[in-house]
């Protein structure tokens, strides 16, 4: 398909009549009224919905929820904001359709990885309750993403054999780049809580944001054959995996002209998601060593039934 043609993919507007929008809303605001509230950084209210805090799109999460049709060829890119999510975006994107484009015309050079791979609850639901699906996926399987945590997926998701495909970061540098990210991008939000309850599930692969920077081949390798389409022989042979390594690095992203300028989730500019990309510079800023201890210590404590270990201590010695 024409990158043009993608990049002027909007939704079709499918909508509820009227009477059933409204009485969502009415829905919505009877909701409300009955969840825990806090203000966020810049004025907004945020609600405690399902475990986790949500903001004024809890309409879009509900709608989300109720009418996602998932299917066993979906593919769902999950994250915590700001661990890595566009540039998970960015592999999955060009690992699973390396076959549908040109090997010089990755859609990703002239469009925003969050317009390639558009965000649930922050983009598809926020004007519709029923978007046209077809019109914001153009390739085969749907590849979507989100950060709702897994209890509050929709059920065709959970009931489905869809592939989800999660990210995680060593939550010292995701605090970081969190405050850094958001508040240079007006975004409104409050940190409640850095440990959401974690499950992983037989069809889901952890991938890790550090680990991706070590040996990001050997893991792209291992993303392909989770999605179901491993790199032949030939393919390895060509540099494919080392093509799509070059083309999603954080490097080459961040310098692209389409990535420097403009924005297309509303309020967050396009460049806000390209800060440095480096691990371990979380330790030039604010953290002091006590303060990594405890955070060692609350990691240690939420994820120790994962199967997940982050050592901040061994990695803070050698600053």
């Amino acid at each position: 398909m024409d990158t043009a043609e993608i990049s002027k993919a909007e939704p079709v507007s499918v909508s509820l009549t009227q009477d059933a929008d409204k009485s969502l809303d009415d829905e919505l605001q009877q909701l409300l009224q009955t969840l825990p509230k806090e203000e966020g950084w810049s004025g907004s209210s945020f609600y405690l919905y399902q475990g986790f805090w949500c903001s004024a799109r809890l309409k879009a999460v509900v709608s989300f929820q109720t009418h996602f049709p998932a299917s066993d060829s979906n593919v769902i890119v999950a994250s915590l904001p700001k661990c890595g999510t566009t540039w998970l975006k960015t592999l999955t994107f060009s690992t699973l359709y390396r076959n549908q484009l040109a090997r010089d015309e990755n859609p990703l050079r002239t469009s925003t990885p969050h317009r390639l791979v558009r965000q649930l609850e922050y983009d598809v639901y926020v004007n519709n309750p029923c978007p046209n699906l077809e019109n914001m996926c153009v390739y085969k399987p749907w590849l979507f993403a989100t950060h709702v945590p897994y209890a509050s997926l929709p059920t065709s998701i959970k009931d489905s054999n869809c592939k989800i495909v999660c990210i995680c970061r060593i939550e010292t540098p995701w605090i970081r780049s969190f405050l850094f990210g958001f508040s240079s991008a007006s975004f409104e939000t409050k940190t409640k809580s850095c440990f959401p309850e974690m499950k992983l599930l037989t069809s889901s692969v952890m991938e890790s944001h550090e680990d991706l920077k070590e040996d990001i081949s050997c893991e792209v390798k291992q993303l392909a054959m989770f999605l179901g389409v491993p790199f032949t022989e030939d393919e390895e042979k060509q540099g494919v995996v080392e093509e799509i390594a070059t083309i999603c690095s954080f490097e080459n992203l961040k310098e692209l002209e389409v990535n420097k300028k403009g924005l297309f989730i509303p309020g967050i500019p396009n460049e806000s998601y390209f800060r440095k990309g480096k691990v371990g510079d979380w330790r030039n800023y604010f953290f002091t060593p006590s303060m990594v201890e405890r955070l060692e210590k609350l990691i240690h404590q939420k994820l120790d039934a994962s199967g997940l270990a982050f050592e901040l201590s061994s990695k803070t010695s050698k600053a």
